[in-house]
């Protein structure tokens, strides 16, 4: 996967990436599940940044998943500014039903930005090929809060998620 984002983005906080075999318009199936593909190491590239760093030296067959669940589990930490994470899912539930792939890139540089648009490229290996019909998907989370009131149709954009979580922790939006 390889896409340019506009300039006018915020740089990216969190990439989520995962993927679904022969799902996608089949009703029988369920799109709410998700797919290990057999992976075994994943890496993202912004600009020239590479995240994370170390391999994942992943093997669903074998159980050595656990790095994985642990970025997934790390993300309410990160993301909330929690002390400590309460994962929705077991390990088990993870690996048979939503496995998916975290990537933390909230500890950038400010220079990323410097050129413009943000060059984020997603490099995945598989133990085995790839099935056909898979689906890979990919959110992007940006450190830019928005508060919309319908009332008055007004948006409140705020600079940085952590400048708001600190000022306003007990604020429900």
């Amino acid at each position: 996967m390889d896409f340019k984002s506009t300039n006018q983005l915020e740089k990216p906080r969190f990439i989520i990436i995962r993927f679904q075999t022969k799902r996608k318009n089949v009703e029988s199936k369920n799109m709410s599940r998700f797919d290990h593909i057999t992976l075994t190491n994943l890496k993202v590239y912004l600009n020239s940044e590479v995240y994370p760093y170390d391999n994942l030296d992943l093997d669903f067959d074998s159980n050595y998943f656990a790095i994985l669940y642990e970025m997934y589990a790390q993300l309410q930490k990160s993301y909330y500014y929690r002390e400590q994470s309460e994962p929705c899912f077991y390990p088990i539930n993870f690996k048979q039903d939503t496995p998916l792939v975290v990537i933390d890139c909230s500890r950038q540089g400010e220079d990323i930005l410097k050129g413009g648009a943000v060059d984020i490229r997603v490099e995945f290996e598989t133990k085995k090929a790839l099935q056909a019909n898979t689906t890979a998907y990919c959110l992007i989370l940006h450190d830019r809060l928005v508060k919309y009131n319908p009332l008055t149709r007004q948006c409140v954009y705020f600079r940085s998620l952590a400048k708001v979580n600190k000022e306003k922790r007990k604020c429900s939006f």
